[in-house]
């Protein structure tokens, strides 16, 4: 009976964590739902803050979780060749990405809730990133060839799936953000490693992510 009780308890503070605050709520439907969000930006003190945070997971039955999927859509369509972005950078510190799947039939943008990489293989592509919150900052980086990943849809749905090449490099790259990890850091922490050079990039110019 105790143990029972105790796995509820685990399983409402769970739930509860997911629960958007009223000013993450307030943010997602500011102004026009039907629009983009601004992107944040670096050179801006706090929304640099906002980019540094960790996420959390977040309920993806939420109606304002579909809301924000959608605005996140629309703020990577109003960039100029953006193949990615993770909800940081606009502003809500949530586990939601979105990723041009170069690795499927017609390049779709998808999302993706709550999403974990799972396993990585220790083969490392190096190729150019850009990222759409850190104005003319481009840089070669090392990335897992072929990563396992985990993610639920908005109707809770869970998939697993195998992604490889310059699309799992999008992948690492949003879930980096989840972290409050930017490739402007991560740069300066890998100064002194040294890898194998494997070039399996689809793009030969950086991108911003």
């Amino acid at each position: 009976m105790k143990k029972i009780s105790l796995l509820f308890i685990l399983f409402i503070g769970f739930i509860n964590a997911q629960k958007l605050s009223k000013s993450e709520i307030s943010l997602i439907n500011q102004g026009d739902i039907n629009s983009a969000l601004p992107i944040y930006q670096t050179t801006d003190s706090h929304q640099h803050t906002t980019l540094l945070s960790l996420s959390t997971e977040i309920d993806p039955l939420d109606k304002n979780t579909a809301t924000l999927v959608k605005r996140m859509e629309k703020s990577l369509l109003s960039t100029d060749g953006g193949v990615g972005i993770a909800a940081p950078q606009v502003g809500i510190n949530r586990k939601i990405i979105w990723v041009q799947r170069f690795d499927k039939q017609g390049e779709p943008l998808e999302y993706f809730i709550n999403p974990v990489i799972t396993w990585r293989s220790e083969l490392q592509n190096l190729g150019p990133e850009g990222d759409l919150s850190i104005p003319d900052f481009h840089d070669q980086f090392y990335r897992s060839k072929v990563i396992q990943l985990e993610y639920v849809d908005l109707k809770g749905q869970k998939f697993s799936e195998m992604v490889e090449g310059f699309t799992a490099v999008i992948f690492q790259h949003e879930i980096d953000h989840l972290f409050g990890i930017l490739i402007s850091d991560k740069k300066k922490k890998e100064e002194n490693d040294e890898y194998l050079k494997v070039d399996a990039f689809k793009k030969s110019d950086s991108v911003g992510r």
